[in-house]
Formats: C-alpha cells, sequence, structure tokens
C-alpha cells in the first residue's frame, strides 16, 4: 500500500491495543522494561529465559514474518544475561542468543536481520555439546549495526561506531569508526568535527512527541473512512 487507508480513530486505537498487549503478554517476560517503551506489533516479539531487561524507550519493531527474539539460555554451567541501556531502537528480525552475557549501551540500534550471539552453540569438535565456547559481547552507547550483520561471542565494540550491513564481526571494533566486511574491519573514522546527535534526543520532551506524533495522524488520516479502509484492504487498486 502507498496510503494509510485507516480512519484516524482505527489507528488510535490498533495503538492502544498494541500497548495493553505489550503490558499484559510482553512486559512480564522481562526481568525488567524500563518506562515508555514502544512495542510494534508485539505478538511478534518472543523472549524466552532469565535474566533479560531493558531501560527506557525501548522501541521495538516486529513483523509476521521476520519476529524479533531474546534468548538467554540455562544449561548446565552456562546463565545467559541480555541487558539493553535506555532508548535502544530493534528492528525486525533481529535476534540475541546469550549463554553468557550481552550487554547493550544507550541509544544502541539495530537494523532489521541483525544477530548478537555470545556462543558457538555447538563445540568445534564435540558437536553434541550444546553451548560449546561462550565469551561477554558488549556494545558501547550508539553504536549501530547494520541490516543483516552478525555479532559474534567476544566481541566488543566501541561507543558511537557503526557496523555496515552483512558484516560478520568477529573481533573488537574501536569506538568512533565506521567497520565493515566480512570478517569485519575498519573502513574509517568518524568526523570527530561533526556533532553526534543520539536517539534520547528524541525522547527529551515525551509528552511533545506524542502531541507531535498525533497531531500528524489526525492530519494524514483525517478523510479517510472505514468504508474507504474495507474498499482498499478487500478492492485493492493501483495507487492505493
Amino acid at each position: 500500500m502507498i496510503h494509510d487507508h485507516r480512519p484516524y480513530w482505527l489507528k488510535n486505537w490498533f495503538g492502544k491495543f498494541e500497548r495493553w498487549y505489550s503490558q499484559h503478554f510482553i512486559s512480564h517476560q522481562f526481568e525488567f522494561l524500563g518506562h515508555g517503551h514502544t512495542l510494534m506489533k508485539p505478538w511478534n516479539i518472543r523472549v524466552h529465559g532469565r535474566h533479560i531487561a531493558a531501560g527506557n524507550f525501548l522501541h521495538i519493531i516486529a513483523d509476521s514474518h521476520r519476529k524479533v527474539s531474546f534468548s538467554s539460555w540455562t544449561f548446565g554451567e552456562h546463565q545467559g544475561h541480555i541487558t539493553l541501556g535506555d532508548h535502544v531502537l530493534v528492528c525486525p528480525g533481529c535476534r540475541f542468543d546469550s549463554a553468557s552475557s550481552i550487554t547493550i549501551g544507550d541509544n544502541c540500534m539495530f537494523a532489521a536481520g541483525a544477530y548478537i550471539t555470545d556462543a558457538d552453540w555447538h563445540d568445534v569438535y564435540d558437536r553434541t555439546e550444546t553451548v560449546g565456547q561462550t565469551k561477554p559481547v558488549v556494545l558501547g552507547n550508539n553504536v549501530w549495526i547494520g541490516d543483516g550483520a552478525t555479532i559474534c561471542k567476544g566481541v566488543t565494540i566501541g561507543e558511537n561506531s557503526v557496523i555496515g550491513a552483512g558484516s560478520l564481526v568477529a573481533s573488537d571494533i574501536p569506538a568512533n569508526v565506521i567497520a565493515a566486511g566480512n570478517p569485519a574491519t575498519v573502513i574509517k573514522p568518524l568526523d570527530a568535527d561533526r556533532e553526534l546527535v543520539v536517539r534520547e534526543t528524541i525522547f527529551s520532551d515525551p509528552a511533545a512527541l506524542e502531541k507531535s506524533v498525533d497531531d500528524i495522524d489526525r492530519y494524514v488520516l483525517y478523510h479517510n473512512t472505514l468504508l474507504g479502509w474495507l474498499r482498499a484492504w478487500l478492492f485493492p487498486k493501483r495507487g492505493d
């Protein structure tokens, strides 16, 4: 669809339903979940295991074809931990799997299909060994992980760094650089003379942000009707 044909009241109701579903079914699966979270299509979010926590203003976008999952494993001597800071963005298809520790800083962003793991999940020589080797993963504040990138066990990524789409990160990446490739290597440093604007600035005034989004919805969807939405859904035509 080119346009959102829903009437304003329907989109508003759907948003309230998402918030109710998030609070009733998803939030309690986290060991801790801060305030101000936005979980879009939360029925496509999977949270499995203990010690999974997220800070304030977590934003997850999920989809039926690209679910988002957080899994911490308890197996023998292994116990996974996943901790996300404030203002983290997680896009469709992202997976976080932990058998020891994954620590995500504030304002980190994960593009669609990113995968973060702190274990091999099978031993190299004993393929019956369930977890294999495991080492903690640490991402500093403001790290941006590109579409389809994989972050492997034992990796530390310094603050503000960007990982290019499709990269395989198997060793540490310093702060304030752009890295890409398989295996990922530093491409260039960030420009130290340019101001870095991070995600938390969006949420500096949550009430004003909510009103701004609502005003936009009212303006864009003002002329939409229920019959028009049903027609576009059941009998779509070019230009819809």
